[in-house]
């Protein structure tokens, strides 16, 4: 069985600010699809969604409210 990271690309957003965790919009364990929006940052009072980059089940690793760096993982799908 592989993993597959979730990263925050570095072309998510211009600046070298971090981001924030506002909200996942499912739940650890959850079957997701790729190209499935999955999760919210926010960066520069700036929502951006986070999709997921493949099929399987989420795995998070960065909580709501938790600080991200632009190429950091929030998480896994398995």
């Amino acid at each position: 069985m592989s993993n597959t990271a979730i990263i925050l690309g570095q072309d998510m957003w211009d600046s070298d600010d971090d981001g924030v965790v506002t909200t996942w919009l499912y739940s650890d364990g959850a079957l997701v699809k790729e190209g499935d929006v999955i999760a919210e940052v926010m960066v520069e009072k700036v929502e951006m969604e986070v999709v997921a980059p493949a099929s399987g089940t989420l795995r998070i690793s960065a909580k709501a409210e938790d600080v991200v760096s632009k190429g950091g993982s929030i998480g896994h799908i398995e």
